[in-house]
């Protein structure tokens, strides 16, 4: 048997390195490249075999492991999980800086490998720089907390493990339904070590993402539960994005059969903005038209959604209905009771469809959709249509300035994660192509829009990505602004700045509550009062273009000269933290403190055992 004698880490990356997987009917590397922040711990083992590796596994550098594993989490998604990257980290604050991407990962069942370095296996230098001491557990290391947020974790203690290791990571990364983040700790003296590897270990080797069939027995059951249904209603997860094929299934059975269809956030874009069977999205964000179905569906067709509670408004939205779900991962398919049919989307639907020939939805309820979705799409011309707002303009009025510019909502991928923007942009963005809507709501993560744009970005680079963020979530990670002219990849960033935390002051005070430490204002403050933050200075200073806008005519204006850049371009507009678009939404289970000296507080009490009492005989 032919051998080569490599170390961990440059066997690690030649591995890495001749992976590939089928993208739109061409042969690519599975993994794009890996980004590293090298410090103590992977600098001298895994940083020279990158370096060695050249072109062959591109290396990129942040200026923060978070943002670094947020950018190629969103590439990943940008790809519909077809193509990925890793990340390396040091083995103490950087690999701890893993975790909250790790876990957005994981929520958002997203490809991510993690190579953080680890410590001495000899334990020679013990305790090492950055070793955490666990006296009551000697093989414990920061990396363990990485453990509860891996989909797959190993410890590297000898070269050979990469033999079974990297393959089982792999297999997980590219499961449908266990489809996570992996993580390989990399012990920094292991990484050094050299071992005699099998040649044929390294020959290029094809993934194939599996779309698993429907069982029999299943789809029976389903496609009966179908049939008894006059009044269906389809909501729109990520796996039907996920699924090849699934957008075109998907909108094949709703014209075949007449089912109108609503969108979850993982789920929106699945089906064109302007189709007449799309109500739009669904839940506590969602628009009238879905929601008001929702409330009367005789069935719901849940396909590839975790059916978390801002889609089924905390469990409520569909009790009246009977639930039938469609997802390549048994525990969420199993969720509030469902049906449940295991399997791709796209398989699952053209099955049904096989075995529902003539059936159709009532006319009636197919048409009272179709008006209702028509009064939506007018609605929503209206809210984002106005230009000269009384006082500072609310997000529902920036996304129409975003939008306005011709063919926007064909070839602009919107980038946003948490705050008001998600709620608005659910209601409001006009999708028209898979993939033009890229929310990170399942961990609803701030900091993660502008990393997750670079990550787009990279993964789409013929289309404008548009970066929608509010103030607190730039604060908190705007760093990768910075890497992204550094790469030369251009992100248009609209930063919406309401001074503070507006969707969280408009939640506490819908509790009962006093506005207290979410808006700047209302914070504990020093003699110098709160900061008047001069976002496009700052944003200049990282390398990007910048300007501040006075209302929304300015915003139209700006977003011109943002287009024409050639590198990424901000731009600041104040915004109102108390408005939102009124229309919409559901009731969403927030608990209330039961004891309280504020009369707002009892008040808000009451109510909500009110609908706690008229939830147990809906």
């Amino acid at each position: 048997m032919s051998t080569m004698r490599l170390t961990m880490a440059q066997a690690l990356v030649r591995y890495l390195a001749a992976q590939r997987v089928e993208l739109d009917g061409e042969e690519v590397q599975l993994f794009a490249g890996v980004w590293a922040i090298f410090g103590h711990g992977n600098v001298a083992g895994l940083g020279e075999a990158l370096q060695q590796a050249g072109d062959s596994l591109p290396t990129w550098r942040a200026h923060n492991e978070q943002g670094m594993a947020h950018a190629a989490i969103a590439y990943a998604k940008a790809h519909f999980r077809r193509r990925m990257m890793a990340v390396s980290s040091s083995i103490g604050p950087g690999a701890t800086n893993l975790v909250t991407a790790a876990a957005l990962a994981h929520v958002n069942r997203l490809p991510l490998l993690l190579l953080p370095g680890d410590v001495f296996v000899s334990r020679a230098p013990d305790p090492v720089l950055q070793q955490l001491e666990a006296p009551q557990d000697g093989t414990l290391s920061v990396n363990d907390c990485l453990r509860p947020v891996s989909r797959y974790f190993d410890r590297i203690v000898h070269p050979a493990q990469l033999l079974t290791a990297l393959p089982r990571a792999l297999a997980v990364l590219t499961d449908p339904a266990q489809c996570g983040p992996a993580t390989l700790a990399l012990p920094q003296d292991v990484q050094t070590m050299a071992w005699d590897y099998p040649a044929d270990w390294f020959r290029p080797r094809l993934w194939r993402i599996a779309a698993p069939p429907p069982e029999p027995d299943a789809l029976e059951r389903a496609a009966r539960a179908l049939a008894a249904a006059r009044r269906p209603l389809i909501v729109a997860g990520g796996g039907v994005l996920y699924s090849a094929g699934g957008a075109a299934a998907l909108r094949a059975f709703a014209e075949r059969h007449g089912a109108p269809v609503a969108e979850t956030q993982a789920g929106k874009s699945a089906l064109p903005w302007d189709h007449p069977l799309q109500l739009g999205a669904i839940g506590v964000t969602g628009s009238p038209a879905a929601n008001r179905l929702a409330e009367r569906a005789d069935l719901v067709l849940a396909l590839g959604s975790r059916l978390q509670d801002f889609s089924t408004g905390s469990g409520q939205l569909f009790r009246q209905a009977r639930l039938l779900s469609v997802n390549v991962n048994a525990l969420d398919g199993i969720k509030a009771d469902a049906v449940a049919l295991s399997g791709d989307a796209a398989l699952c639907l053209d099955a049904l469809s096989a075995r529902l020939d003539g059936w159709r939805a009532d006319a009636g309820w197919s048409a009272e959709a179709r008006a209702l979705a028509e009064d939506w799409r007018a609605e929503t011309a209206r809210v984002t249509g106005q230009r000269q707002p009384h006082g500072l303009p609310y997000d529902g009025e920036v996304i129409g300035a975003v939008q306005r510019h011709p063919g926007s909502e064909r070839d602009d991928i919107v980038v946003c994660a948490a705050g008001t923007l998600p709620a608005e942009l659910h209601k409001l963005w006009r999708a028209a192509t898979p993939g033009g809507y890229h929310l990170e709501y399942g961990y609803s993560c701030m900091g993660y829009e502008i990393a997750g744009g670079l990550g787009v970005k990279m993964a789409r680079p013929e289309r404008e990505v548009i970066v929608m963020v509010g103030d607190g979530s730039y604060l908190m990670m705007n760093s990768e602004l910075a890497t992204s002219v550094m790469l030369d990849r251009k992100l248009i960033v609209v930063l919406l700045d309401n001074r503070g935390y507006g969707c969280i002051n408009r939640l506490q005070q819908a509790c009962g509550g006093a506005p207290f430490n979410n808006l700047l204002d209302d914070c504990r403050q020093g003699r110098h009062g709160a900061p008047r933050v001069d976002f496009a200075a700052h944003a200049r200073a990282l390398g990007a273009e910048a300007e501040h806008v006075a209302d929304i005519a300015g915003l139209e204006a700006a977003l011109v000269r943002a287009r024409a850049a050639e590198r990424s371009y901000l731009i600041v507009i104040d915004t109102d933290p108390a408005r939102t678009t009124e229309a919409g939404g559901c009731w969403w289970e927030v608990a209330v403190p039961e004891v309280s000296e504020r009369a707002e507080v009892r008040a808000a009490r009451q109510a909500y055992e009110d609908r706690l009492r008229r939830r147990q005989y809906e």
